[in-house]
């Protein structure tokens, strides 16, 4: 097996604790990446964990080695990267992540373009509406709605995103036509909400006469998906509250009712995020550089 590849895996198991995590990362089985540090192991003649049946925990030696690991991939992917800028054919994998919404609508439609335009960069998109970890999960860009926690990532604007409250028509029938944040606050209506692992109460922001204002909102209904939530709202369950790209065609055909008009929310950003060393690599820079003029046009129409 490649030395590179045994630094990779072992790199990946010290991130994220586990070897079959760092196995599924890698795309391997549990016992190849076993076999992989086994021999890193024995090359280096030392012990880089502590196995028992239940842990795995970095020695002394395992966290000493990481720092110098990280070291050397970095400068491998440096050097591989600026050969690919030379020849103006990058090559390589890339590991992006997107919110549901964003990734289906507006950066998977682009995928292929940008596969035929770079045919020796493969893409993994990861789909998901929590929150990631760039550096844990091993992503080279990470797009998001709103604003970033984690302040040492670079960041990198793309729109200002409309946003809405809707309903069906059915549910404004059974159950009234809010207007204003007031009205949701009191409880009178079901707002169907966003939900992860993390996440705090629930508080949407809007405009109000006197300025932005965050109101609590309830509801019966909770998922971390946001394609969910739009799918209850169709169905009559309750208020969504949807960036505008999201539900557009439901809005033109009427399926979706805007709301509480009189205090509207406020809109999202679109960013995406990366660290300094992600940013020199061709292969992102290019693909960024690729769909965010795309994603910025979408969101605009």
């Amino acid at each position: 097996m490649s030395y590179f590849e045994n630094l990779r895996t072992f790199v990946r198991i010290y991130e994220l604790g586990t070897m079959s995590a760092a196995a599924r990362d890698q795309r391997i089985s549990p016992a190849v990446a076993s076999a992989r540090m086994s021999q890193l192991e024995a090359h280096l003649g030392v012990r880089l964990f502590q196995r028992t049946t239940r842990s795995l925990t970095p020695t002394e030696q395992g966290r000493i080695f990481y720092e110098g690991a990280c070291s050397v991939l970095a400068a491998v992917e440096e050097a591989e990267a600026g050969v690919g800028d030379v020849t103006e054919n990058p090559r390589g994998t890339l590991h992006i992540a997107a919110p549901l919404g964003v990734g289906r609508r507006l950066i998977a439609p682009h995928l292929p373009e940008f596969a035929a335009h770079y045919p020796l960069v493969n893409v993994r998109l990861r789909l998901s509406d929590r929150k990631l970890d760039l550096t844990a999960e091993g992503l080279d860009v990470a797009f998001f709605l709103g604003r970033p926690e984690d302040s040492s990532l670079r960041i990198r604007k793309i729109a200002e995103c409309s946003r809405v409250l809707c309903a069906s028509p059915d549910y404004i029938a059974a159950h009234g036509h809010p207007t204003t944040g007031a009205e949701i606050e009191r409880g009178q209506h079901n707002c169907l909400n966003l939900r992860f692992p993390g996440a705090r109460e629930f508080q949407w922001e809007l405009q109000t006469p006197d300025g932005a204002r965050k109101f609590d909102v309830r509801g019966r209904f909770e998922s971390d998906d946001g394609d969910v939530l739009t799918d209850w709202a169709l169905a009559g369950a309750g208020i969504a509250l949807k960036p505008v790209f999201e539900v557009a065609d439901h809005l033109k055909s009427g399926a979706l009712v805007p709301v509480v008009k009189a205090t509207p929310p406020l809109p999202v950003q679109m960013a995406c995020l990366y660290t300094h060393r992600r940013h020199q690599d061709p292969k992102a820079r290019l693909f960024m550089e690729f769909v965010i003029d795309r994603m910025a046009a979408a969101v605009a129409e």
